[in-house]
């Protein structure tokens, strides 16, 4: 029983995409709206390097090819999703885009330039989007949305949410995707619509174990591992960043409602101390004591609940990193 890899890590996705162009095209033509098909492509230089290196450290990207007309397209693979993501991808297009000019000495002979990106990840959250997965991007007329200036488009293709609907017409463009997001070290068997297309069947080939040598697959793993802690230093960077933020809104809220009830409190005794005399006063002072008092121990109680949750938060950080730990270990010994 052969045993496979997810396609998904940086290895496996370059062997298959950046290796073979028939394998490429076909992915390329099976996902973006072109109004004329690829139908051959040479590959490029992967590493689009910035002129402020320090903005953008991450610049290299998983596949680059140039079409018989052209059009660039850039095809890249995200396991995890990060607002600066979207930024990166800008900026590897518009450099893809304007790095033309050394040939082209011409604006108007500058070619089309794609970017087809591919997240392992959600990232539109929105209840009107929790079932879209596809999001293309492109520059149109806010009015007119069919008028559109043409030479960049982005395209994000969130996996998590893909769910086959076994349409004809998108036939190709379903099976790449379960081809992303069925298999992976986990498959035992293979759908038998996969294995009917030459092009899946060929792909599945090169997921196979076998078709690596130790140090690929050290290096397969390590990625793996590599990947996951960065993902979780990420996650507990925001987790401490939220938890630090709540902690000070919730003092500075306490502090102001405190004052802010103890001037109300001191305006009304003295109004009502004059209207109605000073053993009114007394009990409405009285009452003024307990309301507060009453308001500083209900925010007590509130700030031992924070740091209840704090405590959880701390020692479920503390069990995800004893199961990163296990996982390299484990991953290791494979």
């Amino acid at each position: 029983m052969a045993h496979y890899l997810d396609p998904k890590n940086d290895l496996t996705f370059k062997r298959v995409f950046g290796e073979h162009k028939h394998l490429c095209m076909s992915l390329i033509n099976s996902m973006l709206p072109l109004e004329k098909p690829v139908v051959s492509i040479e590959y490029q230089q992967p590493d689009l390097v910035p002129v402020l290196t320090n903005v953008f450290r991450n610049t290299v990207v998983d596949v680059r090819c140039t079409d018989s007309d052209h059009r660039q397209f850039i095809v890249e693979m995200q396991l995890y999703w990060d607002e600066s993501f979207r930024s990166r991808v800008l900026f590897n297009a518009s450099k893809a885009y304007v790095m033309q000019l050394n040939k082209a000495k011409k604006f108007k002979l500058l070619h089309p330039v794609y970017a087809l990106n591919f997240v392992n990840d959600t990232f539109e959250k929105s209840p009107e989007m929790e079932n879209t997965y596809y999001h293309h991007y492109k520059i149109v007329n806010i009015e007119n949305t069919e008028k559109q200036i043409k030479g960049l488009e982005l395209l994000f293709v969130e996996l998590p949410k893909f769910k086959p609907q076994g349409r004809a017409e998108k036939k190709l463009h379903e099976l790449w995707l379960r081809f992303l997001t069925e298999i992976n070290e986990s498959t035992t068997e293979i759908s038998p619509e996969l294995l009917e297309n030459e092009y899946i069947r060929e792909a599945l080939e090169y997921m196979e174990q076998s078709a690596y040598t130790k140090e690929q697959l050290d290096a397969y793993y390590q990625w793996q591992v590599d990947t996951m802690i960065s993902d979780q230093m990420i996650a507990n960077a925001n987790a401490k960043g939220q938890e630090k933020g709540h902690a000070k809104g919730l003092a500075k809220g306490l502090a102001e409602g405190l004052a802010e009830g103890r001037e109300e409190g001191r305006a009304e005794g003295r109004a009502e101390g004059r209207a109605e005399g000073r053993a009114e006063g007394r009990a409405e002072g009285e009452a003024e004591r307990t309301a507060l008092k009453a308001e500083k121990e209900a925010a007590e109680a509130k700030l031992q609940a924070e740091k209840a949750e704090k405590e959880k938060a701390l020692a479920e950080k503390a069990e995800k990193e004893k199961e990163i730990e296990e996982l390299k270990r484990r991953l290791s010994n494979n």
